[in-house]
């Protein structure tokens, strides 16, 4: 049986998958609601966005990345699976993070409850939140 904290790597690490050439596809986060926006003070040109995002069983999380740092903390867990990869769970409690610019998720919710993140970025203001790649 698998620790805690492997788990976890070995699901960060399949939220930030990378790749190569990536191109520019158009996608929409219907269940994204965002709470708050800010300046951030001391830092010109960067914003700090905060949001609560559900993601429905059999539903895609296409990749992505932004132009800033994403952290983040699962609500409510769900069974993801990344494309050519056994699924797994992604845990109630479980904090995310994803770098600046890196390609992450691309999975599908698999599991029978959706997945609800809290998540928070803190990104360039004169850029997308999410910029869609293949």
């Amino acid at each position: 049986m698998r620790s805690t904290s492997a788990t976890r790597l070995l699901l960060a690490a399949s939220l930030c998958l990378l790749t190569l050439g990536a191109a520019a596809v158009s996608y929409d986060l219907p269940r994204r609601q965002e709470l708050k926006r800010a300046d951030l003070s001391g830092a010109p040109g960067m914003e700090v966005i905060t949001s609560v995002t559900e993601y429905h069983p059999g539903e895609l999380i296409p990749r992505h990345l932004h132009h800033g740092l994403e952290t983040g903390y699962v609500l409510q867990g769900s069974t993801i699976q990344v494309p050519g990869q056994a699924p797994t769970r992604l845990e109630t409690g479980s904090a995310i993070m994803n770098l600046r610019d890196v390609p992450h998720a691309g999975f599908k919710v698999v599991g029978p409850e959706p997945l609800k993140l809290l998540t928070v970025h803190i990104v360039d203001k004169d850029k997308p939140l999410y910029d869609w790649v293949n």
